[in-house]
């Protein structure tokens, strides 16, 4: 309320109270007049009377005006008041079509207008600020669209909020299934949203590429996870709002590897017979009863021996290699204690071993449990560990191979003494082809890769403990059966 209004209740309050306090006076007067005087004139009694008669009149009539103002003089100031109140609630509840119209009444015309000015320019805001959010909405789709990879925006309830056509081609759903319905509803009848949305919810689950079928086609995709964080006007810290999944195509990956595999296999085939046939040759070559070398020959004889036995070795590595890579590994397990596995390690290396001057040490329990496992296969892995081991020993230094129980975990190691290998490294040396940076020893650098697929295969692991200056330790581990 404004100063001029309190005024004008104050006055119509002043102004009632003084008829009353009028009134009153000209009763007591008139009381007193009526009283003190003397009936000498009867005319000019009359006279006095009538007059005193129009004066409580007038009196009446000023206390009927007063009072008239005092009813309606808070209603009409109340109401300009009660209407802006309403109006201001309205602007507050987004209703910017409201207006005001308090033009009978002069003190609230400028504050009507201004009211009005508000609303109309706020109103032109919204409209021009929502067509730029459609526009802009409109503008993200085209791009979300434009991208040739499926692409599933979720919310933190698993609802999804945007999916592109690739995406929707894939799952052969239509958009108006989709959008804003919830992902984990739509996995019960969609194999595809129901396999996308485990892996979401378990993240530790190893993320294998997944095989579908969509345009008449078999495709590869490998599945991507990535975590939407906002920071929210006023916070400090951003706050997660859902997860958008991408599906790679690597079908044209897949493909090639495919012919490198078959490719690899085929020549690793094709190089086993002429390699054999030269070992062959070789042997006869040194049977004494075709005649003597001499030493000059007998050197080129072990020179070809060992470049043979080497080109056999990685041949038999590629195959194996293969057969990882295309899912053809087949495990013939049984019963099998770790010390068979041992001593046929140590017998396949005791030639290599000898050559280096290199002692072979065997620790092993007393009491140990057998192994279920593919042995051909597991020798091998133990036979390739021990042979690297030996390979990169001092001359005349000390392998260390053994097994031992903790639990119901059986442990089978190989250490030797060498240089060790760089913890940098010590993930990478279970990679295809990768040789540590400085190593002078040869190597296809495929014998740890298959080793640790063949011991994965048995759902087992492979692992390096090493130290520079202080060797490397391989340890295999299986559950006991």
């Amino acid at each position: 309320m404004t100063m001029y209004t309190k005024t004008k209740l104050n006055l119509g309050i002043g102004l009632l109270l003084s008829m009353i306090i009028l009134l009153v006076l000209l009763s007591v007067t008139n009381f007193k007049i009526l009283t003190a005087m003397e009936p000498d004139n009867h005319a000019a009694a009359i006279a006095l009377q009538r007059a005193l008669l129009m004066v409580s009149i007038v009196g009446a009539a000023c206390i009927l005006v007063g009072i008239l103002l005092f009813l309606r003089l808070p209603a009409s100031i109340n109401r300009p008041i009660r209407e802006l109140t309403n109006g201001i609630l309205e602007i507050a509840n987004h209703n910017y079509e409201k207006r005001l119209n308090l033009s009978s009444n002069k003190e609230f015309v400028q504050v009507s207008e201004s009211f009005n000015s508000m609303a109309e320019r706020l109103a032109e805001y919204r409209a021009s600020s929502l067509a730029d959010i459609l526009q802009g909405k409109k503008y993200i789709e085209s791009i979300v669209n434009a991208i040739t990879e499926p692409i599933i925006g979720l919310n933190n309830d698993k609802v999804v909020l945007f999916i592109n056509n690739e995406a929707l081609s894939i799952l052969n759903m239509k958009r108006e299934n989709v959008i804003r319905k919830s992902a984990t509803d739509l996995a019960l009848k969609n194999d595809l949203m129901r396999r996308l949305i485990r892996e979401l919810l378990n993240p530790d689950e190893k993320n294998e590429p997944l095989k579908i079928y969509a345009d008449n086609k078999e495709s590869f995709f490998q599945a991507k996870y990535i975590p939407i964080r906002m920071l929210e006007t006023g916070e400090t810290e951003s706050q997660s709002i859902g997860h958008v999944i991408m599906l790679k195509n690597i079908t044209e990956f897949k493909e090639l590897e495919s012919a490198k595999t078959t490719f690899i296999s085929t020549i690793s085939h094709e190089l086993k017979t002429p390699i054999s046939a030269i070992l062959m040759s070789l042997q006869l070559l040194e049977d004494k009863r075709v005649g003597a070398l001499n030493t000059e020959q007998e050197e080129l004889s072990q020179s070809i021996k060992e470049n043979s036995e080497r080109l056999l070795s990685i041949t038999g590595e590629l195959l194996n290699m293969t057969q990882v890579e295309a899912g053809k590994l087949q495990l013939m397990p049984k019963i099998t204690k770790p010390i068979e596995l041992i001593n046929y390690a140590i017998g396949a290396n005791r030639v290599q071993a000898d050559k280096f001057g290199c002692q072979i040490e065997v620790e092993y329990p007393e009491k140990i449990d057998k192994l279920y496992v593919d042995s051909e296969k597991i020798a091998w892995v133990l036979t390739n560990l021990l042979s690297n081991a030996i390979r990169f020993s001092p001359e005349y230094g000390r392998v260390i191979i053994g097994a031992k129980q903790v639990e119901n975990v059986v442990e089978m190691y190989v250490q030797d003494f060498g240089k060790g290998i760089d913890p940098r490294y010590h993930q990478s040396i279970f990679d295809r082809y990768f040789r540590v940076p400085g190593t002078k020893v040869q190597g296809s650098g495929l014998g740890l890769s298959i080793s640790k697929d063949f011991v994965e295969a048995h759902n087992g692991t492979l692992t390096v403990e090493s130290e520079i200056g202080k060797g490397s330790r391989f340890v295999i581990r299986f559950d006991a059966r």
